[in-house]
């Protein structure tokens, strides 16, 4: 091994160094990464699909899948399995053209890269080789010469780049061979086989079998919610990001199991709890039953759909709900909407076979439905008023009122509430005083636009700009169109009303764009039926507008799950304060810093413990500080400052009171380019003198993510 390393070593000095001329360090840096790689790419695929159809579109999507998996699962795993430092590292005299990334260097990923897309370029246009070839080995020469890879890096990532990019085409071939014929035999005739689109002989003496164009749909849907689980899976274990402020906040209260908290109710905390009881403490025990539920919610969406004949739709809400940002992100993050979302789904779809059956044990399940929605957050009681709206719209509707079923169903929800009734009710009723201050309800009425410009703004993006204007298109006109139509009507009520109310609501105060999500499911499922009616009457264009959706909504929620994809592909990386991901980075960072701090102060033997001043980075830090996640919940190292009436749950847990005559360091969290300041008046009065330990950067890929304001905090009183 050492005569190996020596080879590499004495190798990547001769291309780095010893050949170094003005052209090539012009042309190599180019080559790892440019500002015209992306519209570049973007420009091909689209000639090559408009020009090759379906040939082209294979070939495309293939090439997404060599790079996706390939890189983030194959390639990144084997780089932090092995961690070799890259060679900036270890060779002073390297000469780095390009920015000295912190990842590890086995193997190259742009060479892993270049050479899968070049292999699945191939297997669909032979002669792309005379192109792609020298492209490819231009990009893993440029590695080394650019001073970020040895050469075994970028040998060993070529070769499994094409190993892959082959197999994976392979694979997928043969599963659809399987599959094909079996399940989706009308689109099997028309595609035999993925490697070669045009070749037709494959289907002469083929058995094919027959299936209904529901089974077909439903089908191809349980394939989707299947394929997403395990990404989902792999996601959230592999490390691309850490837990939000909330998460880590939630945590602590799955450590305190209670009947409800400060300002929510228990039901995200006992889910913690599961999650965390079978995988341990960890990002991913916190985060499991997250792609758990989103998966439930697709199978009880497809199931809702094709039991009404209409699984085409059931497939098409749910891709469209996996590529809306807002929706995507809540299949990921363990968050209160999470579960929110889906029990209002769950409610509305018992809902209505109670309604269109008369079926009292369907109630059963709308009322345990709403129950568990209300100890999930408490809008869940705001689906009341869309159910009274149903009553009102539809005479079936009315006529369940004079039945047992639906009250039987508020029975059941009544029952629900009785842990977050009795938890306010021992603390003065705690959790309405909160929501009304966050509500804005004890500030005179200010009318003020901004807000609702904001509001638009902001659902514009989280749920598609196309999918968003489609969705509001549908809700107004399918009065005029389908205004009989029950089942459109019915949409319309489980979803508008919160919608509308909430959007209304943005002229006396701020709403945050999520508060709207459980309307989302309800009037997305309004908006495929819609356009599928409209589809149907021959509507035409619905195809074209269905295109750009996707071709906004895919890349951007890919780059939400890794904003790392604008810097592999441009070499530059993007700025912290417009990451969308910084919520979710940098804090094991940001707590190996505050932990250093303390060490360091702790050298003559006393006890410092930490005090955060917000809940979020109290939480992040009681994570993350493996000490400090080991002593959670009993003996608590980190600690929010102490308050004299309850400004979040921390005030009901145990405090720093009795750690008299210890010392403690105050982390603040700085905002993007804001000064320091002194410590809270409160602080410097709870102790007998502070000192201010200075400004310290969080990094993630060597940039600052998080900067943190440290105070020492001497003898508390």
């Amino acid at each position: 091994m050492s005569f190996l390393k020596s080879i590499d070593t004495g190798l990547f000095n001769f291309l780095n160094q010893s050949i170094s001329n003005p052209v090539f360090d012009w042309l190599m840096p180019f080559l790892s990464g440019n500002k015209l790689f992306v519209p570049f790419v973007i420009f091909m695929a689209t000639f090559v699909i408009w020009k090759y159809r379906a040939r082209g579109v294979l070939c495309v999507l293939f090439c997404l899948v060599a790079v996706g998996i390939g890189d983030g699962m194959v390639i990144n795993t084997i780089k932090h399995a092995i961690s070799r430092l890259r060679p900036f590292n270890d060779i002073e005299a390297a000469i780095t053209l390009v920015g000295r990334t912190g990842s590890p260097s086995f193997p190259s990923a742009h060479s892993a890269n270049a050479f899968a897309v070049s292999m699945v370029v191939f297997i669909y246009f032979r002669n792309s080789w005379k192109f792609m070839l020298p492209l490819a080995f231009g990009i893993a020469f440029s590695r080394v010469y650019n001073g970020v890879h040895y050469p075994s890096d970028t040998i060993v990532g070529s070769v499994m780049g094409a190993g892959y990019g082959l197999g994976f085409v392979w694979m997928f071939r043969e599963a659809w061979n399987y599959a094909g014929p079996r399940w989706f035999p009308e689109w099997w005739m028309k595609l035999p086989d993925l490697m070669d689109p045009d070749r037709r002989e494959a289907v002469v003496d083929r058995p094919v079998a027959t299936t209904s164009p529901e089974s077909k749909w439903l089908r191809l849907g349980f394939v989707m919610v299947a394929l997403l689980f395990v990404f989902r899976l792999w996601y959230i274990s592999a490390g691309k990001i850490e837990l939000s402020e909330d998460e880590a906040y939630q945590w602590q209260w799955s450590q305190h199991l209670a009947l409800s908290y400060f300002s929510k109710p228990p039901l995200i905390a006992f889910t913690q709890a599961l999650g965390t009881g079978i995988w341990g403490d960890t990002a991913f025990g916190v985060r499991f039953l997250s792609p758990v539920i989103a998966a439930v919610l697709g199978l009880s969406l497809l199931i809702f759909f094709f039991r009404m004949g209409m699984s085409r739709a059931g497939f098409w809400l749910v891709l469209i709900l996996s590529v809306a940002p807002l929706t995507a992100v809540g299949s990921i993050l363990m968050v209160i909407d999470s579960l929110s979302v889906t029990f209002w789904a769950l409610a509305m779809m018992a809902g209505w076979t109670a309604i269109r059956r008369d079926d009292t044990i369907s109630w059963l399940f709308t009322g345990l439905w709403l129950g568990l929605g209300f100890l999930a957050k408490y809008t869940a009681l705001l689906q009341l008023v869309a159910f009274v709206l149903v009553f009102f719209m539809l005479p079936e509707g009315r006529s369940q009122l004079k039945k047992r079923g639906f009250y039987l169903a508020l029975l059941i929800l009544a029952l629900c509430s009785l842990p977050v009734l009795i938890w306010n009710a021992q603390n003065d009723w705690i959790t309405v005083t909160h929501l009304g201050s966050r509500a804005g309800l004890e500030t005179a009425w200010n009318y003020n636009f901004n807000f609702m410009q904001d509001f638009v703004l902001a659902e514009l993006g989280l749920l598609n700009p196309i999918f968003c204007g489609a969705m509001i298109w549908a809700g107004i006109a399918f009065w005029q169109r389908y205004r009989k139509d029950e089942l459109m009507i019915y949409l319309f009520c489980m979803g508008a009303p919160l919608f509308i109310g909430y959007f209304l609501y943005t002229i006396r105060s701020r709403v945050q764009p999520n508060w709207i999500a459980p309307a989302i499911v309800p009037l997305f499922a309004l908006m495929v039926v819609y356009w599928g009616r409209r589809f149907d009457d021959g509507c035409v264009a619905l195809k074209k507008w269905l295109i750009a959706a996707f071709v906004i909504g895919v890349p951007l929620v890919v780059i939400l799950h890794d904003t790392n994809i604008p810097g592999k592909l441009t070499g530059h990386r993007l700025p912290a304060k417009v990451d969308p991901l910084t919520r979710v980075r940098g804090w094991s960072s940001m707590a190996e810093v505050v932990e250093q701090q303390r060490q360091e102060m702790a050298n003559d033997g006393r006890e410092v413990f930490l005090i955060g001043a917000h809940y979020g980075i109290t939480s992040v830090l009681s994570f993350y500080i493996p000490e400090a996640n080991q002593r959670v919940p009993d003996n608590p190292l980190v600690y929010y400052q102490a308050a004299d009436h309850p400004e979040n749950q921390y005030y009901f847990w145990k405090g720093y009171e009795d750690r008299k005559g210890q010392d403690a360091i105050f982390v603040r969290r700085l905002k993007r380019n804001a000064k320091s300041e002194a410590a809270p008046q409160r602080i410097v009065d709870q102790f007998e003198s502070t000192t201010d330990l200075g400004v310290f950067d969080a990094h993630y890929r060597g940039g600052v993510m998080h900067r943190v304001h440290l105070v020492a905090c001497h003898r508390l009183r």
